[in-house]
């Protein structure tokens, strides 16, 4: 076993249990509009939250493998590929509301939580370019001028959903996210 598939197993686990919180999230949203007699809105805003992290998510997985030739076992790196996927799973587990049936619509719960859930990402961001920047080798990635500004459409975007107010506003922003990482991996 090499030391990044030693480490890349903690931070699959973690990441995998985060993928299974908004996937999980989504289904009991589901099940809760089916109910009979049910009145629950599910709406956009909530679904497309968690399309976003989900995105965002796999193209965390995807960067791990562009830093496998970087990174060693230590302390320092199990801990902190702990704590990086343990925010992502926070994140996660606050997408969708734990009882979607003891709400009347769902685009209230993503204004209660799209701050801290954008918040942890863009300070993932954060990390994952100041790990980047240290290490000669993937700095070199950070100078292309087409990663750059992916990376600033992708930080804009999310300050911008962040602070946005009215539904139709955060609806567009959380769209053009989604529509952001999807034209990324059909380049």
């Amino acid at each position: 076993m090499s030391q990044f598939e030693f480490i890349f197993a903690l931070f699959g686990l973690l990441l995998g249990l985060s993928l299974v919180e908004v996937l999980g999230g989504l289904a009991r949203a589901i099940e809760a509009r089916l109910r009979p007699g049910s009145a629950l809105r599910i709406g956009l805003l909530t679904p497309l939250l968690g399309v976003f992290v989900l995105l965002d998510l796999l193209s965390f997985w995807q960067a791990a493998w562009v830093t496998r030739d970087a990174i060693a076992v230590s302390g320092h790196s199990l801990m902190a590929v702990t704590l990086f996927a343990s925010a992502y799973y926070l994140a996660a587990h606050l997408v969708f509301p734990r009882e979607p049936a003891g709400h009347d619509e769902l685009d209230s719960h993503y204004f209660r939580v799209r701050r801290i859930v954008l918040g942890a990402m863009l300070a993932l961001l954060a990390c994952q370019l100041a790990y980047y920047a240290s290490v000669p080798k993937l700095a070199v990635a950070l100078t292309h001028p087409l990663s750059l500004a992916l990376t600033a459409i992708l930080a804009a975007l999310m300050i911008t959903a962040m602070l946005v107010r009215g539904q139709r506003a955060s609806t567009i922003v959380m769209g053009l996210l989604v529509a952001r990482y999807l034209v990324v991996y059909l380049l």
